[in-house]
C-alpha cells in the first residue's frame, strides 16, 4: 500500500507529487503523456494580466511559493529550467501609458510595474510608444521540467507510463485499488482530460485550445519577453515562441491553419525583420467557466480528490494550490471557498 496515486503529470500532478516527496510520502504516478498543454505552453510567469494592468488571481499569493518550489525542484533534481527574463509591455498609445502609471501607483501592483518606462533599443521591433517593464517574471522550459522528473520518478519505479482506465479503479471505504497498486488516496490531476474521468467529469471544465508557432529570426537579438497583441517569448539559437490562440470551439490538440495565419498576422505587426516559421504546437487548457481552480473531495468517495482547472497561469497557481490540497488532506486545513468544489456540488 502506498500513501497517494497520482494520475496526470503536468504542473498540478508534479507540484503534488513534490510535496509528497518533501513530507516522505509513499506514492506512484499513472501518466500516459495524452494532455499536452503543459508541454507545448510558453512557460511565462507573470503575475498581470496585461490587457488590463490588473493583478491575476491571488497572484501575490502564489508567486512566493512558485518561487520557492521551482528553486527546491531544480536543486533536487541538479538542472536549471526557470529562467529569469523580463517581460515588456508594447503600449499601443500614450493613453495606455498614462494608465501603466495608474495602476502602478496601486498598492498591490506597486511590487510588479516598473515606474520607469522602458525605450527600445532594437531596431526590429515596432514599438513607437515604449514599453513598460514587469517585475518578478520569467519563463520555465517546461518540457525540460517533465522530462527530468519523470526521469527521477522511473528511476525510483514511481511512474507507470500508461493510460489509465478508470473502470478498473475499486474504490473502497479505506482505500483505492487499481491493477497491483493500493493506495490511501487517489489525486486526478489530469488537465482538460478530466472531461473523461467518470469520477469528476460533472465539474464545468470548459477548455480552450490554444496555438503557438515558433520562428527563427537571425535579425531580431531579442533577449527580453515582448508582450503586444501576443506574447514573443526567446528560446535561444534565434528561435522564439509566438502565441497564444483562444479558442473554446475546437477541443484537440491538432494544429490549424487559421491560428497560424492569425499569429502570423500579428507578428508581422510587431516585426521589421525577415523570420521563417519552423514549428507549430498546439494544447487544450484546463480553463473552468468561473475561472478559479478545481481543487477537492469527491462528493460521495472520500478517498478520492480533484487538483486542477488552473487555465493560462498554471505555472503560478499549481505548487500554490497542491500545497493546499495537501495540507488539506493530511491536517484538515480548510481549503480556499473560491477553488473548492464544493462550489459545484449541488449544480
Amino acid at each position: 500500500m502506498v500513501d497517494y496515486m497520482i494520475v496526470g503529470l503536468g504542473l498540478a500532478g508534479t507540484a503534488f507529487c513534490e510535496n509528497l516527496r518533501r513530507n516522505n510520502k509513499t506514492f506512484v504516478v499513472f501518466n500516459d503523456r495524452s494532455q499536452t498543454s503543459s508541454r507545448v505552453a510558453g512557460g511565462l510567469y507573470n503575475p498581470i494580466i496585461l490587457k488590463r494592468f490588473t493583478l491575476s488571481w491571488r497572484a501575490d499569493e502564489q508567486l512566493p511559493v512558485a518561487t520557492e518550489f521551482y528553486s527546491g525542484l531544480e536543486q533536487f533534481l541538479n538542472v536549471r529550467f526557470d529562467e529569469k527574463l523580463n517581460v515588456l509591455r508594447k503600449f499601443a498609445s500614450i493613453e495606455e501609458q498614462n494608465l501603466w502609471f495608474e495602476a502602478a501607483d496601486k498598492n498591490k501592483l506597486k511590487p510588479f510595474l516598473d515606474v520607469a518606462l522602458a525605450q527600445n533599443d532594437n531596431a526590429a521591433l515596432n514599438i513607437p510608444f515604449q514599453f513598460g517593464k514587469v517585475l518578478q517574471t520569467g519563463k520555465l522550459d517546461t518540457k525540460f521540467l517533465f522530462d527530468s522528473y519523470e526521469k527521477w520518478l522511473s528511476e525510483n519505479d514511481k511512474i507507470y507510463a500508461q493510460t489509465f482506465h478508470y473502470e478498473q479503479l475499486k474504490v473502497e471505504e479505506d482505500c483505492v485499488v487499481y491493477q497491483n497498486v493500493k493506495a490511501k488516496n487517489i489525486v486526478f490531476t489530469e488537465g482538460y482530460g478530466m472531461v473523461c474521468n467518470p469520477f469528476f467529469n460533472y465539474l464545468p471544465m470548459q477548455g480552450s485550445k490554444g496555438e503557438y508557432i515558433v520562428i527563427k529570426a537571425k535579425d531580431l537579438n531579442e533577449r527580453n519577453i515582448i508582450k503586444s497583441s501576443i506574447f514573443l517569448i526567446p528560446l535561444g539559437d534565434d528561435l522564439y515562441k509566438v502565441g497564444a490562440t483562444y479558442n473554446r470551439e475546437q477541443k484537440d490538440n491538432i494544429t490549424t491553419e487559421k491560428a497560424k495565419n492569425e499569429l502570423v498576422e500579428k507578428l508581422n505587426g510587431l516585426l521589421k525583420c525577415n523570420y521563417t516559421v519552423v514549428g507549430h504546437v498546439a494544447g487544450m487548457r484546463p480553463t473552468v467557466k468561473d475561472r478559479r481552480p478545481l481543487v477537492g473531495q469527491h462528493p460521495k468517495h472520500k478517498n478520492l480528490w480533484v487538483l486542477n482547472g488552473f487555465g493560462s497561469h498554471g505555472i503560478t497557481i499549481a505548487p500554490w494550490a497542491a500545497k493546499s490540497l495537501y495540507d488539506h488532506i493530511e491536517t484538515k486545513a480548510p481549503l480556499l471557498a473560491e477553488m473548492d468544489i464544493a462550489r459545484f456540488t449541488n449544480d
